[in-house]
Parts: C-alpha cells; structure tokens; sequence
C-alpha cells in the first residue's frame, strides 16, 4: 500500500523558468538513469526478497524514488513556464509541446519513451543489489553534469539535495550486500581455478597478476 502526501519531500523552486533546461531535465524522469527506472526497480526487485529487512528496504528506497519522481516533474513545470510555443525549445524534445501541452511526459532528453526494458531484475539479491549500487552511481554521474549546466541556484538546491539523497541510497545498498554477499551468486560460482586466469592479450604491454577473486566488500577499511 503507498499513500500520497500533498507536501513534497523537498521544496522546489526555480530561479526564472528556462525551457532549454528543462528539455536536460526530462533525462532524470524518463530516462535510463532517472526516477522512475529506480522505483519501479528497486520495486520489481522487492517482490522475491524473503529477508524481510531488506524487503522493507528496497520498498522504502523505491518509495522514495516516486517522490524524487514528482520533484523533478514539479521542476520541468516550472522551467518550462511558458505557453505551447515549440521556438522556445532550440534542440531535443518537443514531444510536450505537441502531444502533452508541456506535461513532463515520460520521456527522456532526446524524446524517447520510458520503456521497461531499463529494469533490472535477476532473482539474485547479490546481483541485484550490485545493479543498483551502479544505478545509483550513474544517476548521480547524471545529476553531476546536470549541476554543472544550470547556473540558477533554486535548480542547483534541488538537484544538490537529490544528489545527496542518491550517495544515501548507494550506501544503503552497499549495507545491505555485506549482509549477503556470501550467498546466492556469489555462493556458488566465480572462483574456481579458472577464475583466477589472465590472458595477457596485449602483448607487449605492462604485466598483470593473474585476478584472486573473492567476494565483493565495501566495508570501510578503516573501521
């Protein structure tokens, strides 16, 4: 069950409205990387979890992610600012300007729709949780370049706190893989002896020692 509350998690606000800008923004929403992938993700994952801890955990995160969702909607609203007037958009998407009356459509910057195919779901709480310790870093990856390509300083405020919020979930989901990286995946394959080759197929070239795999850690050495 999920409920809707009226306030969003954080407030949004913009400078002065600024179409071009929100056309980069439509990556975030309907994109590869953006917040709607992560949701419907970390959801999809949650359904074959039996550690109920973690189950609460993925749903919790993928809850969040819808409110991330609305957050970046509320801020393409709002820097589009405009009538329907597709000359305000110099490049990317125009989709909004003649299918949805500027509604932040499920789209990404390049006015490709959302589709399910960016969903990761294996089954295997290891590999899993490793995808989305990725998708997590390749959001931010995303965010970052955002930042850097908006000097209003109300964007720069919601797109730092979203930022911060997707370093929070990276973090709970490196957590929650020391938990269980000695099971599933990485229980029962990845280090046999032909684990530990390395084919030196760039002769001549530096030398590398032959890999002595182990389960993957993100504890913190200097705990």
């Amino acid at each position: 069950m999920f409920e809707h509350k009226k306030q969003l998690l954080h407030e949004v606000k913009v400078e002065r409205p600024n179409p071009q800008y929100a056309v980069l923004l439509q990556e975030q929403l309907g994109g590869a990387n953006g917040e709607l992938k992560a949701a419907l993700q970390y959801m999809s994952q949650s359904f074959r979890i039996k550690d109920q801890e973690i189950k609460d955990l993925f749903l919790d995160i993928a809850a969040e992610e819808l409110s991330h969702m609305e957050m970046v909607a509320t801020t393409i609203n709002l820097l589009n600012g405009h009538d329907v007037d597709y000359k305000t958009v110099v490049s990317g998407e125009i989709q909004g300007h003649v299918l949805g009356g500027l509604s932040p459509l499920l789209i990404n910057s390049s006015g490709y729709s959302w589709t399910s195919d960016y969903v990761s779901c294996t089954g295997d709480l290891v590999a899993d949780l490793l995808s989305n310790i990725a998708s997590e870093q390749r959001a931010k990856v995303v965010y970052e370049y955002l930042y850097r390509q908006i000097e209003d300083k109300e964007v720069r405020a919601t797109i730092d706190f979203l930022l911060n919020r997707e370093e929070a979930h990276n973090a709970l989901f490196r957590e929650a893989l020391n938990k269980v990286q000695n099971t599933g995946s990485n229980k029962d394959f990845g280090v046999t002896e032909d684990s530990k080759l390395y084919f030196d197929l760039s002769t001549p070239g530096p030398e590398h020692k032959a890999p002595d795999p182990t389960a993957p850690t993100f504890n913190n050495p200097r705990k």
